[in-house]
């Protein structure tokens, strides 16, 4: 399996070390570089280009959220994964609508950081479970667009909580193909192009049950 490129951005010197060992740890994925600060992650992301970045969300110089809005206006291929101790719904909903591919809260078991990277790989998203709770309720106002059949909104469910086409078939009792083919048409039909802005979209539509 072709390893995934991290680079590793927190100021706090131990926390970092921590997260290093966990990945160090991980035969698929190599650390590429670390930063102590927003403005450093942002040059090594632009140098390297590495298929991933784990941010600290709270950084000097610059914020990873900044640094995730810099990474997706200027439509580099690096996924964005926010580590934070925080799990309010501002933070989440700004993270989400600003195209982070994870957000991650550092009480997390350990588990989830191996689960996160392994979303990131896939090409989905991965929130922890407390975000996906608190996104659903900043959002719960909002409706799902009746252009979606009820499978179809099942579908965008799933995939809002990092489950790949290969889980939801098997979940569902489903081909591959058919949740693929699904899939293109929720995107058709949302006119939405990638997998964050499903998951975006199945946030701001209140479609995650907080149970799950």
């Amino acid at each position: 399996m072709t390893k995934l490129h991290v680079v590793l951005a927190d100021d706090h010197r131990l926390v970092r070390a921590g997260l290093r060992a966990l990945l160090d740890g991980m035969a698929d994925v190599e650390v590429v570089a670390e930063a102590t600060d927003g403005e450093e992650a942002w040059r090594l992301v632009q140098e390297l280009r590495p298929d991933a970045a784990l941010l600290d969300i709270a950084m000097p110089k610059l914020s990873g959220l900044a640094v995730l809005c810099n990474v997706t206006a200027a439509k580099l291929p690096t996924r964005v994964l926010l580590l934070s101790m925080y799990d309010n719904d501002e933070y989440v909903a700004e993270a989400v609508r600003s195209g982070a591919a994870g957000y991650l809260i550092k009480d997390a078991a350990v588990e989830e950081l191996g689960l996160a990277l392994d979303a990131l790989r896939r090409g989905d998203v991965y929130l922890s479970p407390a975000v996906t709770r608190k996104l659903t309720q900043a959002f719960s106002g909002n409706r799902p667009s009746p252009g979606l059949t009820s499978r179809q909104t099942q579908i965008l469910r799933m995939i809002a909580l990092g489950r790949s086409s290969k889980e939801i078939a098997r979940e569902l009792d489903l081909s591959i193909k058919t949740v693929e083919t699904h899939r293109t048409q929720i995107m058709d039909r949302l006119e939405i192009r990638d997998l964050a802005g499903l998951v975006r979209y199945a946030v701001r539509s209140g479609l995650v049950d907080p149970a799950q």
